[in-house]
C-alpha cells in the first residue's frame, strides 16, 4: 500500500484543488464503518454524502456488480437492455401515482439538469422559481438553482435567470409562480442549506399554485429519496404528487447514478432532445436493482422512520450546551450549533464518528439506513462528549 505522506502528496500535486480534504485517507468500508490507511475504524454517519444508504460494500450490491461486470458493462440507450428494462419496472413499482417516466443519468446534478429540460420541453416556457438556501448541484443548470453565492458567483454570467423565494413562505411562492413559469424547484428537506424540512402545507400550496398556472413542480429528492426520511420519498408526507422528481445518491448502492422521473400523463419527451452516453448502463442498473430491492425487502424506509424518531429523541434529551436547534426527519438530522461546525467535525472524528456540515454552523447526520440503535447510541455518545 502507498505510504500516507506519498498518498497525500500525490492527491495534492495532481488533484483539481476543488476539494477541502480532511487529513484522513479512507481505504476500506464494511457496513456502517470505514477504515483509514492506518487501520483506524470510523462509524460513517455521512454515508459517503448520503450515497451508501445500505452501508458500504453491501453483499447484494457486490454480487450484482460482479455478475454484471462479467456479462455486459455498457450498452447505450439506442439499444434495449434487460437490466435497464427491469430497473424501469422496479422504479415504476415504488413510485406513487403515475410517476412512471424515467430518464437515467449518472448523478444528482445531471438529474436536475434533465428535470429542467423536461420542464422546458413540456411547457414551452422559460421561467424558473427556486428557494433561498437551496442546493441542487454544481453543473450549469443545477448551479443556477443553487442559492448560495459562494457556489454561484464565479459563474453567474453564464447561468440562466432564476427567481429565488423564501423557503416555506407560501405567499412569496404564490406571487412568484405565474403563467410564464416553466419549473418550480424545491427540496423535500434542504440539506446543504441546514437540514430544513419543507412544511407539508407549503408543498401542498406549491402543488395548488402550479396546477393553477400550468407550471411544473419539481421536487429534488436526491438526498431525501429511497427511504432517508422514513418514506420512500420526502414529498409523500405532504400527500402530493410532483410533476417531476430528481433522484440520485442512494439509487445504485454506491455506483454513480441519477434519474429524472415524471408523470406519465405528461407523456414522453421528443426524440434526441436529451441523451447520455453512460446513462442507464447495465452495470449501474444491476447495482440499482440490487440496492432498491434490498431497501424494499428489508423495509428500510420504515426502519429509518422508527430508528430516526428514537435517535432524534435521544439527541433532544442530551444537555448540549453547544447546540441551538435539532431538525430533520428519519435518518436525516441536523443540529444547529452555537459556533462553527468544523471544529466539531474534527472532534467527532477523534471519537471515531464521521459527520457532515450543512453550512457554517450546522452538523448534518446521514447514517446508513441499516444502522442499528446501538450504533446510533455511539453517535449520540460522541456528540454528547463533544458538545455536552
Amino acid at each position: 500500500m502507498i505510504e500516507t505522506a506519498a498518498l497525500y502528496e500525490l492527491e495534492n500535486q495532481h488533484g483539481s484543488g476543488a476539494y477541502g480534504k480532511r487529513p484522513t485517507a479512507l481505504v476500506r468500508g464494511e457496513g456502517v464503518y470505514v477504515f483509514d490507511e492506518l487501520g483506524n475504524r470510523y462509524l460513517d454517519a455521512t454515508s459517503g454524502q448520503g450515497v451508501a444508504a445500505l452501508g458500504h460494500c453491501h453483499p447484494a450490491v457486490i454480487d450484482a456488480i460482479s455478475a454484471q461486470a462479467a456479462t455486459l458493462i455498457t450498452c447505450h440507450e439506442s439499444f434495449y437492455n434487460d437490466r435497464r428494462a427491469e430497473l424501469y419496472a422496479l422504479l415504476a413499482s415504488i413510485m406513487p401515482a403515475d410517476l412512471k417516466r424515467f430518464f437515467l443519468c449518472n448523478s444528482g446534478a445531471e438529474a436536475n439538469e434533465g428535470a429542467l429540460k423536461v420542464a422546458k420541453l413540456l411547457t414551452g416556457r422559460n421561467g424558473i422559481v427556486a428557494a433561498k438556501r437551496s442546493f441542487h448541484g454544481r453543473t450549469a443548470g443545477a448551479l443556477s438553482l443553487t442559492w448560495t453565492q459562494k457556489y454561484r458567483k464565479p459563474f453567474q454570467e453564464w447561468l440562466p435567470a432564476v427567481e429565488y423565494v423564501a423557503f416555506n413562505n407560501i405567499e412569496a411562492a404564490e406571487q412568484a409562480i405565474s403563467e410564464s413559469t416553466a419549473a418550480v424547484v424545491v427540496e423535500a428537506i434542504q440539506g446543504e442549506g441546514g437540514v430544513h424540512p419543507a412544511d407539508d402545507a407549503y408543498l401542498r400550496a406549491l402543488r395548488e399554485r402550479c396546477d393553477q398556472t400550468g407550471a411544473m413542480l419539481i421536487v429534488d429528492e436526491i438526498q431525501t429519496g429511497f427511504g432517508r426520511t422514513g418514506k420512500w420519498f420526502g414529498f409523500e408526507r405532504a400527500g402530493i404528487v410532483p410533476d417531476i422528481i430528481s433522484l440520485g445518491k442512494a439509487i445504485a448502492g454506491g455506483l454513480p447514478m441519477g434519474a429524472v422521473c415524471w408523470r406519465n400523463a405528461h407523456g414522453p419527451i421528443d426524440r434526441a432532445t436529451h441523451g447520455s452516453t453512460f446513462g442507464g448502463n447495465p452495470l449501474a442498473c444491476a447495482a440499482a436493482l440490487a440496492a432498491i430491492t434490498t431497501m424494499r425487502d428489508e423495509a428500510l424506509a420504515e426502519k429509518a422512520r422508527v430508528n430516526g424518531e428514537w435517535f432524534f429523541a435521544e439527541l433532544a434529551a442530551l444537555d448540549l450546551r453547544g447546540a441551538r436547534q435539532l431538525r430533520g426527519r428519519g435518518l436525516m438530522i441536523g443540529l444547529e450549533l452555537r459556533g462553527r461546525v468544523t471544529p466539531v467535525l474534527k472532534a467527532l472524528q477523534e471519537h471515531g464518528v464521521l459527520a457532515l456540515p450543512a453550512g457554517l454552523n450546522t452538523l448534518r447526520l446521514l447514517p446508513p439506513l441499516t444502522i442499528n440503535r446501538e450504533q446510533l447510541g455511539v453517535v449520540a455518545d460522541a456528540i454528547k462528549a463533544v458538545l455536552g
